[in-house]
């Protein structure tokens, strides 16, 4: 019995244990890479220069500028989604459920290679960038965001429309004034996250065929790679990926704490 361990000195010896596992791996790192082929590979400073003002000032903005059009098309049809699907109408709540259903099982990049080629070409239509990849972008967030404001809107007391309906208004009027509002309140740090997916999914651009002046960060840092024979610009973009996503998980989690402190 009294060679017996603890309870605490159980979880000191298992915490010690991965520890030195985690200072063994490092060490063994160390000895065997070879950091002057990582640096070439990764850290060249003659490529990296190379990339510079064009990545940010076209590739960055260009990625900001697509994932604001598709989270804008997407919250809009969004809303009107959830709403269609908490409709005392089954034909608007089917529809809803049909639309959702679907573009949560199809792949990103399928509704890309649709909108970009399929439909042109069936419909003899010429379709402007922006519009692609607002259409693209928005039609799969928009399935997401739908559940996402309707499980706000379902959290909102019930309470809030009976008072509201008390004081003389409509069933759409509470909604519109007393029930959304309060419901983006609660969706507002899964509305980000969402945010934070479309602004990679914006990578899919490059599918559609772009003039340089429309190139993303991904299809940027793949040209440069290919140019280059480096993964620095590959480092580069993903490090400006991080320069928009970082500061929106920031965001989200203040957001969480705020809603949380609140509840």
């Amino acid at each position: 019995m009294t060679g017996r361990l603890t309870r605490r000195q159980r979880t000191a010896l298992v915490r010690g244990t991965q520890y030195a596992v985690l200072v063994i791996a490092v060490v063994v790192l160390a000895l065997v890479a070879d950091w002057n082929e990582i640096q070439r590979a990764f850290f060249d400073v003659e490529v990296a220069q190379k990339q510079f003002p064009e990545i940010v000032t076209t590739a960055l903005v260009n990625t900001i500028l697509y994932t604001t059009l598709g989270f804008g098309f997407g919250l809009a049809l969004g809303l009107v989604l959830a709403l269609m699907k908490l409709s005392q109408v089954p034909p608007y709540r089917w529809l809803a459920t049909v639309y959702i259903e679907f573009f949560r099982g199809v792949p990103a990049l399928l509704v890309f290679i649709a909108l970009g080629f399929g439909v042109p070409v069936a419909f003899q239509v010429s379709i402007n960038l922006y519009v692609k990849v607002m259409l693209s972008l928005g039609l799969v967030g928009a399935a997401y965001i739908a559940e996402t404001i309707r499980a706000g809107i379902q959290a909102v007391p019930k309470g809030q429309t009976e008072a509201a309906r008390s004081l003389g208004m409509s069933q759409s009027r509470a909604m519109v004034s007393i029930v959304i509002p309060q419901a983006f309140r609660v969706v507002l740090p899964p509305m980000t996250n969402e945010l934070i997916i479309l602004t990679k999914d914006s990578s899919l651009v490059y599918l559609l065929g772009l003039a340089l002046s429309e190139y993303e960060l991904t299809k940027f840092g793949r040209d440069a790679l290919n140019q280059n024979r480096s993964l620095t610009p590959i480092l580069i973009a993903g490090l400006l990926y991080l320069v928009i996503t970082l500061p929106l998980g920031h965001l989200v989690r203040r957001l969480e704490a705020r809603t949380a402190k609140a509840r």
